[in-house]
């Protein structure tokens, strides 16, 4: 085949998940709130499916989420705390002559 009457185009539409943006905030609420879910369906308050296995699963799955974006975030964090170091570290072993 050939790429005739095709364009092409350099720019990539990549597509984010809903809890790109959470931010550490986001994700201690997303944590919490899959605790408290868990806490519901283990208590059988209104709302709780039959099968007790479903929401315990949806549950986790909030849960594990928050833990992915809290992570990441932390990450972010650590990274960016490195690097302000190295930078520290770099301008402190420059030795100033004067001229």
């Amino acid at each position: 085949m050939t790429d005739k009457g095709v364009e092409r185009s350099d720019e990539r539409h990549e597509a984010e998940p809903w809890w790109a943006g959470l931010g550490t905030w986001g994700a201690v609420a997303l944590i919490a709130f899959g605790g408290l879910a868990i806490i519901w369906v283990s208590l059988r308050l209104p709302g709780t499916p039959e099968e007790l296995a479903t929401g315990y699963y949806g549950a986790a799955k909030v849960v594990a989420v928050g833990l992915v974006v809290a992570g990441g975030a932390l990450l972010g964090h650590l990274r960016t705390r490195a690097a302000a170091t190295e930078e520290t570290t770099e301008g402190a072993g420059r030795v100033k002559t004067s001229e």
